[in-house]
C-alpha cells in the first residue's frame, strides 16, 4: 500500500519532472518566437500595439508645468505644498517652528 510519504515523495519528484520539461520546452518556445520576430519584422511595440497597450516615455508620463514651490527650506529646498510633508520641514516643525515661517 502507498501511504503519504510515498504520495508526497512521486508528487516532488514528478514536480521536479514538470519543471525540467517546462524549462526545455520554454527555451524552445522563446527561440522559434524570435525567429518568426526577425523573419517578419516584428518588433516588442507591435506586440505591445496589438495586445491594445503602449508604452509611453518617460517624458510624457511628467506633467508639463509642475506646482509652483509655496515653502522654502533654511538651505534652499523647496515644497509645493502637495503630498506628503517633507522630511526637511517635517524636522522643523518637529522642534517647534511653524510651516507657515517657511511661506514663500
Amino acid at each position: 500500500m502507498n501511504n503519504l510519504i510515498d504520495i508526497q515523495n512521486q508528487i516532488a519528484i514528478l514536480q521536479k519532472q514538470a519543471e525540467e520539461i517546462r524549462t526545455r520546452e520554454l527555451a524552445q518556445t522563446i527561440q522559434d518566437i524570435l525567429g518568426k520576430m526577425d523573419a517578419y519584422g516584428i518588433t516588442v511595440e507591435d506586440l505591445d500595439r496589438a495586445r491594445g497597450r503602449t508604452r509611453k516615455s518617460t517624458a510624457a508620463a511628467k506633467p508639463g508645468n509642475p506646482a509652483p514651490a509655496k515653502y522654502r527650506g533654511p538651505n534652499g529646498e523647496t515644497w509645493s505644498g502637495r503630498g506628503l510633508m517633507p522630511r526637511w520641514l517635517a524636522a522643523l516643525v518637529a522642534q517647534g517652528q511653524s510651516k507657515e515661517a517657511f511661506a514663500i
